[in-house]
């Protein structure tokens, strides 16, 4: 049975990678999620400036969906990873890897099934022996391609590109201060006025009888 004990330990080995490599994706879509979704947090109060009420609203939302996005996928694999919650089983695993190998096709499964015969027979065991033989030279491993991860990565650039729009917007300082009134929800914060006073000129002293040009601008209301 030393070439069947061999093949279990391949399918171990093949079940660790599978939960790799669901990890790494899993990586990076938690960071593309938490990061879109905390774009919209900070939108919706930067461009709504919410009462206190709304902003604890919008600080438990955010943290609810994070925490949930963390546990589905990053704590998640971890556990099936480090076997504290059991995963796919043997059988399960072999129908992957009869998917990626068509030479083994449902050679494997059956060779499973044949193990799992309570009774034992000599010609039994010669069997599993042989066939595990044919197998052992086969990389299970082979059969989990991180590569296929790589779809995500476009996804990404989603948050990357509104960062650059915001920081192009000029808005970068402002809808970024969204944050620290989110945090702060309990404190009250004035909206800033759609305007504001500029003046040209250092001398603060006036004469009654001179006359002075007041230019007005007329800047963009960023606030709604």
């Amino acid at each position: 049975m030393n070439s069947y004990q061999n093949i279990q330990q391949k399918l171990a080995e093949f079940s660790r990678k599978y939960y790799a490599k669901i990890l790494m994706g899993g990586s990076l879509l938690f960071l593309t999620l938490g990061l879109l979704f905390f774009f919209i947090i900070l939108g919706v109060e930067y461009f709504l400036w919410l009462n206190s009420t709304g902003r604890l609203v919008l600080l438990l939302v955010f943290f609810g969906v994070e925490l949930f996005l963390l546990y589905r996928y990053i704590f998640t694999p971890l556990l099936y990873l480090f076997k504290i919650k059991g995963g796919i089983s043997n059988k399960q695993a072999s129908v992957l890897i009869g998917k990626h190998f068509p030479d083994i096709d449902d050679k494997l499964y059956n060779l499973l099934e044949l193990a799992e015969d309570k009774e034992k027979s000599e010609l039994l065991l010669a069997s599993i022996e042989q066939r595990s033989e044919s197998l052992k030279p086969i990389p299970f491993v082979k059969a989990v391609d991180f590569k296929e991860n790589l779809k995500y990565v476009k996804y990404v650039g989603i948050p990357l590109v509104l960062f650059g729009l915001v920081w192009i917007g000029g808005d970068i300082k402002d809808f970024f201060g969204s944050t620290k009134r989110i945090m702060n929800y309990d404190l009250a914060f004035e909206k800033p006025a759609p305007f504001a006073f500029k003046l040209l000129s250092n001398d603060l002293d006036v004469l009654n009888d001179k006359s002075y040009t007041i230019i007005f601008n007329y800047p963009i209301i960023k606030y709604l």
